[in-house]
């Protein structure tokens, strides 16, 4: 079969590898779309610290079942997508019902085979059916919704609250659409990229040029000096770290969704002085995931305008060059593994 092989720092490439084997409890999966992470671009350049070349890239997929073994609860034809963590189950995090932070936890298409490729056994009690109302390409979107639900779920939303997205990159951009379904009375979102917030415009949000803008002075003087109720970080960089406190309001919160790969400064003083909540957020639980599936079917339209491009399996040894390229506006980029 076809897949996208990393092989080394900064070269993946399009291979013909042996047809994955059944296992146990699991189904076979045929690919129909898998997204291009953030991760993913990290482990092409080499920098994640697990992944090990030779390795099928992939954890956002949405495949149909093509076959199953005996006694399974799927049926071919089911079309799926899957929550791909892999916990231990063993750590004091399994053990006290928080599976998706253990000690030692992995991922498809980091730890193991994903979802780039023709064909992948999956277990079946990682998999979700997708209902028949939400687009192939669109269902390759629940795995990052997912990232996002818990995100605002850490972040103890509630309804009418003002908010701040740092970053329109897609997990930005999901975040601030989800914040829109959720009636939030303000959604500002700030990057340096001009095509990305063009989208964000379209989609409704208040978009801020940092080339042009600076955020806190902005938040500053629609808010008189009071800040908003909920930033959500979602870019990792330094400059949001020191940046975040000044926006959020006396009492508000800071709920970090970018993962930071370095330390950052934090003002702490003003986390004290304004006794504001600051929470981590780490991928999602598996009832989350379930809840991103039905969202998808109601936000749908929305999760559509986010995928930019979509690469053809065969000649998805160029997806990474092409993401990194400026002239080509990716924002959310699939690859379709069925061509």
């Amino acid at each position: 079969m076809k897949a996208l092989v990393y092989t080394a720092p900064n070269k993946v490439e399009v291979q013909q590898v042996p047809d994955p084997k059944p296992e146990e409890g699991s189904v076979r999966v045929k690919m129909l779309y898998c997204g291009v992470c953030g991760t993913d671009i990290g482990i092409f350049h080499g920098k994640h610290p697990r992944a090990k070349a030779p390795l099928i890239i992939g954890h956002e997929f949405v495949g149909i079942i093509d076959q199953v073994l005996p006694g399974s609860k799927f049926k071919v034809g089911d079309r799926v997508c899957a929550y791909p963590l892999i916990s231990c189950g063993e750590c004091v995090p399994c053990k006290t019902g928080s599976p998706h932070v253990c000690k030692t936890l992995k991922l498809l298409g980091i730890d193991c085979a994903g979802g780039m490729a023709e064909y992948c056994w999956v277990k079946e009690d990682v998999l979700f059916t997708v209902p028949d109302d939400i687009p192939d390409d669109v269902a390759a979107t629940i795995e990052p919704l997912a990232v996002v639900v818990r995100s605002v779920h850490q972040a103890e939303y509630k309804m009418l609250d003002s908010t701040v997205v740092m970053g329109a990159g897609p997990i930005g951009i999901l975040t601030a659409i989800v914040l829109k379904h959720s009636s939030a009375s303000r959604i500002v979102i700030s990057d340096f990229d001009a095509a990305r917030l063009d989208m964000c415009r379209k989609l409704g949000f208040e978009a801020v040029d940092l080339n042009k803008t600076n955020l806190v002075d902005y938040v500053a003087g629609s808010t008189d000096g009071n800040g908003v109720d909920i930033v959500f970080e979602c870019t990792g960089s330094e400059a949001a770290a020191a940046e975040m406190t000044k926006i959020a309001r006396i009492g508000g919160t800071l709920c970090i969704t970018g993962v930071h790969k370095a330390p950052h400064a934090v003002n702490l003083q003003d986390l004290n002085f304004k006794e504001q909540w600051m929470i981590g957020t780490r991928v999602y639980t598996k009832a989350e995931f379930g809840r991103s599936v039905t969202l998808a079917s109601i936000i749908k339209d929305d999760l559509k305008q986010i995928i930019t491009q979509v690469v053809p399996l065969s000649e998805a040894d160029k997806v990474f060059d092409m993401i990194a390229d400026p002239a080509v506006n990716a924002v959310k980029v699939l690859v379709d593994c069925t061509k």
